[in-house]
């Protein structure tokens, strides 16, 4: 049996790093978000905004040395690779911040709790596109 985990986590260990980092992207975007939102108290989109901008620069880093092992080194890979990260990640920005307005501004619902589900909805859409992608192996 502790083999067969031993298997499993070996197997799947890009896949728990990835979800590792990303329980800790959300944690950085919901600390940033509370932050934004509830001390400095800036309205929801402008928290969201900056909240993402930071929540998106702890992602690659991580994403980059640990989670996809990128060894892109020249200028022209290494451009392309954080492009199409952002690229991505606006991507799938905006879609959280709609499933976020719609929350907050259409059924007038608390923002920390609709900051929550388009968290679960961004780290997973993030993951397919970064695994088969951005940082997919030549």
């Amino acid at each position: 049996m502790f083999r067969k985990l031993i298997q499993n986590v070996k197997k799947y260990f890009e896949t728990i790093l990835y979800l590792f980092f990303g329980v800790a992207t959300t944690i950085v975007s919901i600390i940033t978000y509370f932050i934004f939102s509830k001390v400095i108290n800036f309205d929801y989109t402008v928290s969201y905004i900056f909240s993402w901008f930071l929540s998106v620069l702890f992602a690659y880093i991580t994403n980059r040395i640990w989670v996809f092992h990128s060894e892109n080194s020249d200028f022209k890979d290494l451009f392309r690779e954080i492009w199409q990260f952002y690229f991505a990640r606006i991507a799938t920005g905006v879609v959280g911040w709609l499933i976020m307005a719609f929350g907050v501004s259409v059924l007038h619902q608390n923002d920390l709790i609709w900051n929550l589900i388009q968290n679960i909805f961004v780290i997973i859409s993030n993951y397919v596109l970064s695994k088969l992608f951005i940082f997919r192996k030549k």
